[in-house]
């Protein structure tokens, strides 16, 4: 069994959701070599999360900013409103929707099905650089 780690900063983004498998697959060079395993991606914010989800039709995205926006409002009247009126709400949408993904390792590729991608959900209107965790286990070649 190896373990594998490796800390991937991303580049600022606006709010929305954004797609990062690329970008993850790329920090990954290793991850050839695992024949069977899992990969977890944690984000180390408060007010940015994770989801697997559709990764072909680029109205999804918008359409799940737009659900996000609706549930979690800016208008509502939090009590923490001393860094701007986008980050309460960033907050329950990153406990809404988490922190991490794992994603199974197959054949040294992440084995994300056909339509599928990592996402990374900003919640803030300018969130700045997000920090991610990518730690790989499981059985190499």
């Amino acid at each position: 069994m190896a373990w594998l780690q490796h800390h991937l900063r991303l580049a600022p983004r606006r709010r929305g959701f954004h797609l990062i498998t690329p970008e993850v697959e790329a920090a990954l060079s290793e991850l050839g070599r695992f024949r069977v395993g899992l990969l977890h991606v944690f984000v180390q914010h408060t007010s940015a999360s994770l989801c697997i989800n559709e990764n072909a039709d680029p109205d999804v995205p918008r359409d799940l900013e737009l659900a996000f926006n609706e549930i979690a409002r800016e208008d509502f009247a939090y009590a923490h409103t001393l860094e701007g009126p986008d980050d309460m709400p960033a907050h329950v949408k990153a406990a809404m929707i988490g922190t991490s993904v794992t994603v199974p390792i197959t054949d040294g590729r992440l084995c994300l099905g056909t339509w599928q991608g990592i996402y990374l959900c900003e919640h803030r209107d300018r969130g700045g650089p997000r920090r991610l965790v990518l730690t790989a286990h499981g059985e190499t070649t």
